[in-house]
């Protein structure tokens, strides 16, 4: 096993770690390690909420979820020798669950995916489904279940949701500015248009006093993904992957977390991996003036590994960039486009006696593919949503009999 560079004590906060992580991107937060390049090691990660989410049949903690909490990252994590300009090269050697453990958190042999409510961040088919709900995973080796939608079971692509390097000041200013902007078009919209800086509850590593007010006041939040990284959330980022991240600060400052069983192209109820706690090894290296060299300004650079289930049946759902409710044509928007062919697979899947609620929690846990089929033909976008016919154990395709309509139970509701 690698050496463990950053520790997580499960029974405990995030805050209240020998070594805390933190929450917020800003250049100035401490590392908390030094590695060199060439070096494999081991980090450990704490459930993207701090455990907020608990194994039990209500959905009330992701109705109530404080989101100010999240991401909860391992890290910093300098490298040696790493200058603005660099490329640092990221292996995911493996990773999984914490290891060998059974208990209340996350990751301790289950995990669970949430439909966030509206007003609390809300999720892609917010519209259709306003309210919280909850589906709570059980570990099997490689493969899940969950008493929240039986008849399913399928194998994960375990990956990291979030890693990124610490931007520049100058960088963090521009996302602020931004994002900002975008906030002032319409402040009062119901989930918000993006999270500014916000003070209440940021971790700041083992930054103190004045230094640490400052991180909580400037620091960026963590939802989305930006030009370092951060919370790209791709299905795909699994053992035996490479990322070559932009180096924008002396020391990389590496950090993550928010590791998920599996999930669905798109992440589309915002908590809609199975999310966990656990471990992740890697090995990180340096392209020396790679930036330049390779014309990346604004992006990291991803290779997929080659470890995925081999599912070789799919039913696949198709929808185009129309709002059917008005009859409204959208210009080639390939965002509505996606929604409808996730709300077209919704409505097949409650033919065979689930909920709508329980199958956008499968949509967005299990290793569905998501794909942009065509963007040129005016005006309409067209995506796809490929569904494995093999994570379920009774016939989905369609019959001359129709669907095999059954009692599937029910996903976990808010009181």
């Amino acid at each position: 096993m690698p050496e463990v560079v950053f520790s997580v004590d499960q029974a405990m906060s995030m805050r209240d770690q020998k070594v805390p992580g933190h929450n917020r991107w800003h250049p100035d937060i401490p590392p908390a390690v030094t590695v060199k390049p060439g070096t494999e090691f081991r980090v450990e990660c704490r459930d993207w909420t701090d455990n907020q989410i608990g194994n039990n049949d209500s959905a009330n903690d992701v109705r109530d979820v404080d989101l100010t909490h999240a991401h909860m990252l391992s890290g910093p994590i300098a490298v040696e020798g790493a200058e603005p300009g660099d490329l640092l090269v990221v292996d995911i050697l493996d990773l999984g669950p914490v290891p060998q453990s059974v208990g209340e958190g996350s990751g301790q042999g289950w995990g669970y995916t949430g439909v966030f409510a509206r007003d609390n961040g809300g999720g892609f088919l917010t519209d259709r489904f306003p309210d919280s709900y909850k589906a709570v995973w059980d570990f099997h080796g490689q493969q899940a279940t969950s008493r929240h939608l039986p008849g399913v079971r399928y194998t994960g692509i375990t990956h990291p949701g979030l890693f990124g390097t610490a931007p520049s000041a100058e960088l963090l200013a521009r996302w602020n500015a931004r994002e900002q902007a975008l906030i002032d078009t319409d402040p009062h919209r119901v989930p918000a248009l993006a999270l500014p800086p916000l003070a209440d509850n940021a971790l700041c590593g083992t930054a103190t006093g004045e230094r640490a007010a400052r991180i909580a006041a400037e620091g960026a939040r963590t939802v989305p993904a930006r030009e370092n990284g951060g919370n790209h959330d791709i299905k795909n980022f699994t053992r035996g992957s490479r990322v070559f991240y932009p180096v924008l600060v002396p020391g990389a400052l590496l950090s993550g977390g928010d590791l998920h069983f599996s999930q669905g192209d798109g992440e589309i109820t915002f908590c809609g991996a199975i999310e966990m706690g656990g471990f992740i090894d890697l090995h990180v290296d340096l392209i020396k003036g790679g930036m330049e060299k390779y014309g990346v300004t604004t992006n990291p650079i991803f290779m997929p590994g080659n470890v995925a289930p081999q599912y070789s049946e799919f039913i696949s759902f198709v929808g185009i960039s129309v709002d059917h409710d008005t009859d409204t044509n959208h210009y080639l928007d390939a965002t509505m486009a996606y929604r409808n062919a996730c709300l077209n697979a919704v409505d097949y899947l409650t033919t065979f006696g689930y909920s709508g609620e329980q199958a956008y929690l499968l949509l967005g846990s299990a290793p569905i593919e998501g794909r942009i089929s065509g963007v040129v033909d005016i005006p309409n976008a067209c995506c796809t949503l490929y569904l494995p016919t093999a994570i379920f154990d009774f016939d989905i395709r369609p019959t001359a009999e129709g669907p095999r309509k059954a009692d599937r139970g029910q996903c976990a509701v808010t009181s």
